[in-house]
């Protein structure tokens, strides 16, 4: 199947959804951004020099800076570097225990690699899982976060075109943690709103790693996601109906 007739079917899926949103103001549009680690699963990777963690920290805050010159507002799940957040946690800010105390439209998640390929990758949940008594997420935040996915990837291509690998999308069970539980990240399954999350390249790669180093490439990083994050906007209320 295309990945046209998959969004097709999610659209057809949700045209309920979309019926709703259009008959009333939405709410405003917000961005959580989750740079990881450190968490309950790790401090992050290091490779090359480099520490994902703070990786994914300079990412988030040149992000940030990128939205809110456009005017999209946005919340973090840390504050500083080394802030401890669990993925429980980072999964509430976004569903709605921020400053705003109103649900995300997207719940972004920073990471970075490593192994044996090289390039970005998204990851999106496809399936239920269960931890700690809860099961999630529900059939509806899986849809939308697939939809997520791809208009993430599809807005970050041009931008980064020969400087970074673009992967096909996966779902969290190719990924280390989610193929550990069922299939599905912890933060995929508290969240109750559409997520996914970005391994931003693999760092022990030679040349993703002189990218990601980089202020120019952290920043053209950043600029890329925004990117996408502006398809996502475009398109969202099609796919999901925020609370």
């Amino acid at each position: 199947m295309t990945i046209c007739a998959v969004l097709g079917a999610i659209l057809t899926t949700s045209s309920t959804r979309s019926v709703a949103a259009t008959t009333r103001k939405p709410p405003p549009f917000i961005v959580c951004i989750d740079p990881g680690h450190p968490s309950e699963t790790s401090a992050g990777a290091n490779a090359n020099g480099l520490s994902e963690n703070r990786l994914n920290w300079q990412v988030a805050l040149d992000l940030e800076r990128q939205l809110n010159k456009l005017g999209v507002l946005s919340v973090k799940t840390k504050q500083s570097l080394n802030e401890k957040v669990t993925n429980k946690r980072r999964a509430e800010i976004a569903n709605g225990a921020n400053k705003y105390r109103t649900a995300c439209a997207l719940f972004i998640r920073l990471h970075c690699d490593v192994g044996s390929g090289s390039g970005y990758s998204w990851y999106y949940p496809d399936r239920m899982g269960h931890k700690g008594g809860h099961s999630g997420p529900s059939v509806a935040v899986q849809k939308a976060s697939h939809a997520a996915a791809y208009f993430l990837n599809e807005g970050m291509k041009a931008r980064l075109a020969g400087s970074l690998r673009n992967n096909p999308i996966k779902t969290d069970a190719a990924t280390f943690v989610g193929g550990k539980q069922g299939g599905v990240l912890t933060g995929s399954i508290y969240s109750e709103v559409p997520t996914a999350l970005i391994e931003m390249c693999y760092i022990n790669n030679k040349r993703d790693a002189r990218f990601i180093a980089s202020p120019q490439g952290r920043i053209k990083m950043a600029q890329a996601l925004t990117d996408g994050i502006l398809q996502w906007r475009a398109n969202y209320l099609k796919y999901w109906q925020v609370r």
